[in-house]
């Protein structure tokens, strides 16, 4: 018999595709990761990886051993979600992704609401620009910038963002001669940095990160021009270049796995995103 722990790291690393990046995702270090595919070869009798100078590359059992592995992993994740999605006590941890900066200003602030009423509540809140897997239970609850498209995912609306060109009042009043702020290369092609691209028009980005936030409180001491939400904006007392002008809208959605939709403090922590997105209107 094999060790299912072994078994998870390895198909952590076959989806991360290196140990640097599985040992990430696991929060340990990349030897813990070798080790443990290394008892797992030896448990099975196979071949899982090549060890070449730099990279560990799977072999062809290894891409098969990753595929048992994986809808083992959606099975247990299966009946994770089915002994979870019948209960009827607001308790235990309940887990939502969502960009950093829509979770950290319109939610983390009122959490102190939701544990006052449900004092056996946990929530962890995890800012991710990329959008967690349900399916996989990396988390409970996702709050993304694209409406999602798997069939067994439940989706709402929760409104849109609409991005317009901010800077400081004092920049605004000491240079007519424009540089922009933006995201560096993590998001490299989205829609964001191409609307980003067409308005600076050419004009320089000196300042990039992988942080919109971050991004704010440059333009707040007078960096450069950013594109923020409104509500960004206002946090940082930044005042928009046009009110009137171009702005970039992105739909808010908030999913759910379908099996759990019901659970009550799934449908707790889902009705309290709801109540601090409706107290802000319908666009931020």
């Amino acid at each position: 018999m094999f060790d299912w722990e072994d078994l998870r790291y390895f198909c952590l690393f076959a989806r991360a595709g290196s140990l640097s990046a599985a040992a990430r995702l696991l929060r340990v270090d990349h030897a813990t990761v070798a080790r443990r595919i290394a008892a797992l070869e030896a448990s099975l009798g196979l071949k899982l990886v090549d060890r070449r100078q730099r990279a560990y590359v799977l072999t062809a059992e290894g891409v098969r051993v990753s595929e048992f592995g994986e809808q083992m992993n959606h099975a247990s994740f299966a009946l994770e979600r089915f002994a979870g999605g019948g209960q009827d006590q607001v308790q235990g941890e309940v887990v939502v992704s969502s960009p950093p900066a829509f979770i950290g200003t319109l939610i983390a602030p009122r959490v102190g609401e939701l544990t006052q009423r449900h004092p056996l509540l946990k929530l962890r809140l995890v800012g991710d620009k990329a959008r967690a897997s349900l399916a996989r239970r990396e988390a409970d609850i996702t709050i993304s910038l694209m409406r999602p498209s798997e069939p067994t995912l439940v989706a709402r609306r929760l409104g849109q963002l609409e991005f317009r060109l901010y800077a400081s009042p004092d920049y605004l009043t000491r240079t007519g001669d424009y540089v922009f702020i933006g995201y560096d290369e993590s998001m490299e092609g989205s829609v964001y940095v191409q609307w980003m691209q067409e308005q600076a028009n050419g004009r320089p980005v000196t300042l990039t990160s992988n942080d919109l936030r971050i991004q704010a409180i440059a333009a707040e001491g007078g960096a450069g021009v950013v594109a923020l939400p409104s509500f960004m904006a206002a946090e940082h007392r930044l005042v928009a270049l046009d009110p009137d002008g171009p702005c970039l809208i992105r739909e808010v959605w908030l999913a759910v796995h379908e099996d759990v939709r019901n659970a009550a403090p799934i449908r707790a922590v889902m009705d309290f995103i709801v109540e601090c997105v409706e107290a802000r209107g319908g666009t931020y």
